[in-house]
């Protein structure tokens, strides 16, 4: 891509705060967006081929959204945890294994989207965020959910597609968790914590295909109660 095209572009990006060139087969993150740490709102640089995301990323301090998705990232830079006012993280589809150390400083992060990377556990610096409402972690290779699950203040947390046989039944603490997807897993029946059923706030847990009947779980403990739950849910959005 031309000079004079991401010159459009930045021109453009001055005015509105959004920077978006997805698809572009950039290899690297656009040194040239430095000039616009104090306009930026946005940045989407999905589809592309960038392999690092650089520490000058720490400089953006009023970006709201961040999205990068089905790009190379192995890695993120400790930088990115100084974006106090990001709300809205995408990272689907890239080769991330773990989170950086200081991620649970991004206080105002909302969503986040880690779809389709590597990660073998639920990081446990998404227990840190309090305003965090969505977390996608499905199609990764997650095993096992911890105990720190427990403080994860999320509204819905999304873990299809992993390798999950063992969840703490901790997860049943989590204050405001109402949707837990669970679907194509590696689940025993007696591997899922009847507290989530009878003791949580979850109103829609999501089990298809793992390795039980979901007519079982009816015959589980707890179960009558889950569905007062999701049935008084399901009248507030109909």
């Amino acid at each position: 891509m031309g000079n004079s095209a991401l010159k459009a572009h930045l021109e453009t990006a001055q005015k509105t705060g959004v920077f978006q060139l997805t698809g572009k087969g950039l290899t690297e993150f656009p040194e040239d967006l430095q000039k616009l740490t104090s306009n930026l709102r946005t940045i989407d640089l999905s589809n592309n081929k960038i392999e690092l995301l650089p520490p000058l990323i720490g400089k953006f301090s009023f970006l709201k959204s961040l999205a990068l998705n089905n790009n190379k990232l192995t890695a993120l830079p400790e930088e990115l945890c100084k974006l106090k006012k990001l709300e809205t993280l995408h990272l689907n589809g890239n080769h991330l294994r773990q989170l950086p150390a200081a991620f649970g400083q991004l206080s105002a992060l909302k969503t986040l989207s880690l779809s389709g990377n590597q990660l073998r556990t639920v990081p446990t610096q998404l227990s840190g965020l309090r305003h965090l409402d969505v977390v996608d972690l499905s199609k990764n290779q997650i095993q096992n959910v911890p105990d720190t699950v427990g403080e994860l203040q999320a509204i819905e947390l999304n873990l299809n597609q992993n390798q999950i046989s063992q969840i703490s039944m901790q997860i049943s603490h989590c204050p405001r968790l109402k949707v837990l997807r669970l679907e194509e897993n590696c689940l025993e029946l007696s591997m899922l914590p009847q507290s989530i059923l009878s003791d949580s706030q979850i109103s829609l847990l999501a089990v298809e295909g793992n390795l039980f009947e979901i007519k079982k779980l009816r015959e589980l403990e707890g179960y009558d109660k889950y569905m007062e739950r999701f049935t008084a849910t399901k009248k507030k959005f109909a």
